[in-house]
């Protein structure tokens, strides 16, 4: 499907599962929300498609495990307390993973990325602004240097 070795084609942001099957049959492998809800996991199963549902504390983890889930976005990040609040959540929640997103910056992914509890980050930085093809390549290339 993709014509970049390697890449994966996500659609986000999903918010119901109109939203979803519109992105499977797009070609989307994987889905990101907002939030986690019955619906929207429901339709992730029926459309055998992985889902990253947004968490922001305990009770949307605890939903999410009960779904099957253990990988979460974070979301908003640094509105939800930022890293000393995921990592009193990741305590909690030792095999969980997450990616935060919302707040995060080229400034601060490594120390995001340094918690054991995350795999990844998402931030609008890659392409925020007028678009600009040459800076969104210059800082995809700067983001994947992050955290080596």
């Amino acid at each position: 499907m993709s014509k970049v070795e390697g890449a994966h084609v996500g659609a986000g942001t999903v918010l119901n599962g109109d939203d979803l099957a519109r992105a499977t049959e797009a070609g989307a492998q994987f889905i990101v929300s907002p939030g986690l809800t019955a619906e929207v996991a429901a339709a992730a199963q029926r459309h055998d498609v992985p889902l990253l549902p947004g968490v922001a504390n305990a009770g949307d983890i605890m939903r999410g495990l009960d779904l099957g889930l253990s990988r979460f976005k974070f979301f908003p990040a640094m509105a939800n307390g930022g890293l000393p609040a995921l990592k009193a959540l990741a305590s909690v929640f030792g095999k969980v993973k997450f990616c935060p997103t919302g707040g995060i910056s080229e400034d601060n992914a490594a120390e995001w990325l340094a918690e054991p509890a995350v795999t990844c980050v998402g931030g609008s930085w890659l392409t925020s602004g007028q678009f600009d093809a040459g800076a969104v390549e210059s800082r995809a290339h700067r983001a994947a240097q992050i955290g080596r």
